[in-house]
Parts: C-alpha cells; sequence; structure tokens
C-alpha cells in the first residue's frame, strides 16, 4: 500500500515550510491513496509529531530497521498505537511487520511519555494534543473555528437530532460560547435554519445519524448561497453548476423539498470523475427522497441554456473553483514536524532482544481504512498551492477571474432563470465584487435584465447578515470599464454583496455571496439567439482549455 510512503513524502515536503499541508495533498494528483485518508494521516501524525519523534529515538528502532526514514517510522508509529484501526496493511507486510515487532518498546515509551506530562489516560493527552494544535492554527483563543453541523432535512429534524445525538449538550447563546475546547455547549445559528455549532474537540464522526447522512458538516457561510436563493413553491427547477462535494446540493435539495414536496428537482453538474464520484456518494447517502439529479463528469458550460431539458429551471447556485484565500488555515503556510534523530540512543537496548519479542508478540488483527462516505467539507480541504509572490497572484487572479465570469455569464444565459447566487470561498475582491460588477455591466446581464439582488430583498437572516461587501472593491472593479454606459449604484452593490471573514467572533471561514435576480422578460428572439451563440462559443476548445486549468477546488 502507498499511503504511508506518500504520507512520509508529503510530511518531508510540508516541513520546509514553504507550502501547507492541504495544499499539498488536495492540490496535488496522482497520489494513489484516498485524498481524506491521506490528509487524516498526515495532519494527525504532525500533530502528535514532538511525541511520536520522541518515542522512535528513545525505541531505537531506526538503528535497528534501517529501511525506515524518519518520517515513515512517525506515521506508522502513529497508526501502530494511536489509531483505533491500525495500521492499514495486512499483518504479513513488510512495513507493518517491520514496526509491529517493536511494539511493546514503543507501547513503553508511549507510557513514559503519557505520565512525565500528568496524564492518567491516553485519551486525555489525546485532548491535550488536540487542544494545543486547535490553539496553534488559530492563533487566538478567544475565537476558535467551531465545528459546524448542518441538520439534514431530507432525512431527519432539528427537533429530533436535538432530543436524541446533542441531548447532552449544553445551548448557549452565542457562537463564541462554543469557542472553549473542553466545552461541551451547542449553539442553534441566528441565521441559517437547522445549523449549529459544537466545540471542534466535540466528535460526531462516528455517530450513527453522521454515518447516516442525517447531519452534514457544512461552514456556516458555506450554506448561504442555498439559504440566499431561497426557492419557493412557486419555482422550477435549481441547478448546481460545480456541486461536488454535494454539501451546496443537499442543502438546495432539502429548502426545495420543503417548499414543493415530490415536484422537487435540483440538477448537481460536476465536471471531474473524481469528485463526481464523491457527489454520486453523498446524495445517494443524503438524498433518500430522489430530489437530487446527479450529471456525472458534466461541464456546466456544455448544457444549453435553451434546453428543453432545462426550460423548466428557474434558479442556479455556482460556486466555482477559486484561490481557496478564505478557508481556514490556508494561509499560515506550512507545519512544523518534528522528526526522530537516527543517531540517538535507543532507551531499550540490543537488537537481539528485538528478535526475541519478534517470535514472542502476537500482532493484533488489522483492518484496512475505510473509503469516505463523503459527507465531509471536502471544501474545505481542498486549496491549491498558494501563490509565490504578488506577480504570480495577479496573474491567478486574473485567470479565475476571467474563468468566473464565464461560468456566471453562461448561468444568465438560462431563459427561465429568475435567481443565481455566485460564490467564492475567496477574500479577494477580483473574485467577488469584480466579478459581480463585470457582470451586472455585461451585455448578457443588461438584454436578460439581471441586476444584483438588493439586501431589502433577500431572506431575513441574510438581510441581518452584518458583513457586507467592499465598497472599494466595487469602485475599483468600475475603474477599467470607462467605454460602458450602464451606471451602478457603487454603494448599493456593496451592501447587496455578503462576505464573511475568517478567525473572527463570526466562526466562519472568509467566503463570498451575491444574489442576482431577474427584471421583468427577456427579449425574445434576440436573448435566446444570444444565448444560442454564446453556448456554442462556450463549446469551442480554446474555451474548454481554460476552464480544464482551473477546474479544481470548487465546494462543498
Amino acid at each position: 500500500m502507498a499511503l504511508y510512503h506518500e504520507a512520509a513524502s508529503i510530511l518531508e515536503t510540508v516541513n520546509n515550510g514553504k507550502t501547507s499541508l492541504k495544499a499539498e495533498v488536495f492540490g496535488k494528483k496522482g497520489w494513489k491513496s484516498d485524498g481524506k485518508t491521506l490528509f487524516a494521516l498526515t495532519s494527525e501524525a504532525a500533530k502528535w509529531s514532538s511525541i511520536l519523534a520522541e518515542m522512535v529515538e528513545k525505541s531505537g528502532i531506526l538503528k535497528l530497521e534501517k529501511q525506515l526514514s524518519p518520517t515513515l517510522a512517525l506515521v506508522l508509529t502513529h497508526d501502530l498505537l494511536l489509531s483505533k484501526k491500525g495500521i492499514a496493511l495486512p499483518q504479513k507486510h513488510g512495513l507493518s511487520a517491520t514496526v509491529t515487532r517493536h511494539k511493546a518498546r514503543l507501547s513503553a515509551e508511549l507510557t513514559k511519555t503519557r505520565l512525565r506530562k500528568g496524564f492518567a489516560t491516553v485519551d486525555a493527552l489525546r485532548a491535550h494534543v488536540n487542544e494545543a494544535a486547535t490553539k496553534e492554527e488559530d492563533g487566538s483563543e478567544s475565537y476558535a473555528h467551531p465545528r459546524w453541523i448542518r441538520i439534514n432535512t431530507l432525512r431527519t429534524t432539528l427537533e429530533e437530532q436535538l432530543s436524541t445525538t446533542f441531548a447532552e449538550l449544553d445551548r448557549v447563546s452565542s457562537v463564541k460560547g462554543v469557542s472553549n475546547r473542553s466545552s461541551k455547549a451547542l449553539y442553534i445559528d441566528e441565521h441559517i435554519p437547522n445549523l449549529i455549532a459544537v466545540s471542534p474537540s466535540v466528535n460526531f464522526n462516528s455517530s450513527k445519524p453522521y454515518k447516516e447522512g442525517k447531519l452534514i458538516f457544512q461552514d456556516k457561510a458555506s450554506c448561504f448561497p442555498a439559504y440566499l436563493l431561497d426557492p419557493g413553491k412557486e419555482d422550477g427547477d435549481i441547478i448546481d453548476a460545480c456541486a461536488a462535494p454535494g454539501n451546496k446540493t443537499t442543502h438546495l435539495a432539502a429548502i426545495l423539498r420543503s417548499q414543493k414536496g415530490e415536484e422537487a428537482r435540483v440538477i448537481a453538474c460536476e465536471k471531474d470523475s473524481f469528485r463526481s464520484k464523491t457527489l454520486q456518494k453523498m446524495t445517494k447517502l443524503a438524498d433518500l427522497e430522489g430530489v437530487i439529479e446527479v450529471k456525472t463528469e458534466q461541464n456546466f458550460l456544455k448544457l444549453g441554456p435553451t434546453s428543453k431539458e432545462f426550460s423548466n429551471v428557474t434558479g442556479l447556485v455556482l460556486d466555482p473553483s477559486c484561490s481557496g484565500s478564505g478557508i481556514v488555515g490556508r494561509d499560515e503556510g506550512g507545519i512544523v514536524v518534528h522528526l526522530p534523530s537516527t543517531n540517538a540512543a535507543a532507551s531499550e537496548p540490543t537488537s537481539k532482544n528485538s528478535r526475541k519479542r519478534k517470535r514472542n508478540e502476537k500482532p493484533s488483527k488489522e483492518k484496512p481504512v475505510p473509503e469516505s462516505d463523503g459527507t465531509e467539507d471536502v471544501r474545505e480541504e481542498e486549496p491549491e498551492e498558494a501563490p509565490k509572490d504578488s506577480l504570480e497572484l495577479a496573474k491567478r487572479l486574473i485567470a479565475l477571474s476571467d474563468f468566473q465570469l464565464r461560468l456566471l455569464q453562461h448561468a444568465m444565459s438560462f431563459s427561465s432563470a429568475r435567481r443565481i447566487t455566485y460564490s467564492t470561498c475567496s477574500i479577494h475582491g477580483e473574485e467577488n465584487e469584480g466579478v459581480v460588477v463585470r457582470a451586472l455591466l455585461s451585455d448578457v446581464a443588461r438584454e436578460a435584465g439581471w441586476r444584483v439582488m438588493k439586501r431589502s430583498e433577500q431572506v431575513d437572516g441574510m438581510k441581518r447578515w452584518h458583513r457586507r461587501g467592499d465598497l472599494s472593491a466595487v469602485e475599483a472593479a468600475l475603474q477599467p470599464l470607462t467605454q460602458t454606459s450602464v451606471v451602478l449604484n457603487n454603494q448599493e452593490v456593496a451592501d447587496a454583496v455578503i462576505r464573511c471573514d475568517k478567525s473572527t467572533e463570526d466562526g466562519t471561514m472568509g467566503f463570498f455571496v451575491a444574489g442576482f435576480v431577474r427584471d421583468g422578460t427577456t427579449k425574445g428572439d434576440e436573448n435566446l439567439q444570444h444565448a444560442d451563440a454564446m453556448h456554442e462559443v462556450e463549446n469551442g476548445g480554446e474555451n474548454d482549455e481554460d476552464e480544464d486549468e482551473w477546474g479544481g477546488f470548487s465546494d462543498e
């Protein structure tokens, strides 16, 4: 199995501080191992590395097992002693046997470390390690990033989960009340229905409701697009244009199902083949009602806006690839991985004793790491590697914003659409207010009657959200567009769009969302011809190459 060799390689790369763990795991292709499993192992091994390095050093196994590198020993020792499922290899596999034969001495070193640090159990030590790691990532004791959980009303209700799954948690009135890592508190969100927050130290990953798709881990900000779209009884089908892994898709489905019942239909498009599989897994688990129709390996730009198949589409959610600059932990750079020294003296001497221990030990039965069920909040784990300098960032933002604008204009070309939400997990104005302004001033928006959704028109929770758009970013986007005859109310646009900042008392990731509404009717044949012509352009090979370049980490 390549898992441990790949994990060791990743830790060696990120330890130089030039890239982040998420970027290395999810920003590169070609890993043989499942991305989520690989990220879980590397992040946990890094978190425990100071303790593991000391254990490996004092055990002396690097001197006894020459084929083990320090990072390889680190990840194998982690799973041997700290993973509930043990090493994800057959017992007779060479790597498994190499480390397992030293299990007794490694366990002894773990016990010494635990007692020296004053913890009665490994679980107590684990809680300490998790808390220390969270503090280090946040850089703030006051505003820890909470664990947001959306109650999937396609399968359960908030009331049912409050009385069962979360019955032992204490209700608090503010999200800051769950910032304490040892907190057993629960906060019911005041903006998004059926959304709660708990402390990051409270783990529901292994709970039955989570495994059944009743609970969905989804950042609060990521819930804004579907909620802002606010589909009602009078609306038709909804398209989620960049759907994988499916958090927004299932949110849309839940909202539409509550309004339209059995007539609800959400069309989910995902171009990437791997992410299409994730989307299928999640929707199959979370949507037992069959509200969602998944179009796997479907490029949204290939959909015909005037096609009969989409004649009943009244709303679209567009969450395209972006810089990922708003992702929590995205800009903190590399991590420090403590590595064992190959020159350290062993506290348990002699390889002879090691060989004797090998004959007498009976390794526990190992189980393979199961595949993800697809309900994780994947978007927050898939940023690409950060640009090396400001010039590279500027070039990247130009390419991204041009691509995002093409997608948004294509969405505006759907003949029956009345509402669109556009969102990114970016903090950059070029991808946010800049794209909104350029879209509003485009021919397709003006001919079809699209305008920004004003704050006064938004659903209550979004209307009350306090962080609005950046007026300077709106003005900056207008500066190059001196030839346009369209006049925008800059302050109205800035107040209409929504921003979220990371590492604040709101407990969200960095995020941006804007709503668009369509006034009046289209200009008949003229508008339809324009839409058809645009669709032909989007099908051209040159444009497809642009889209392929940025087919990356769309949301949840």
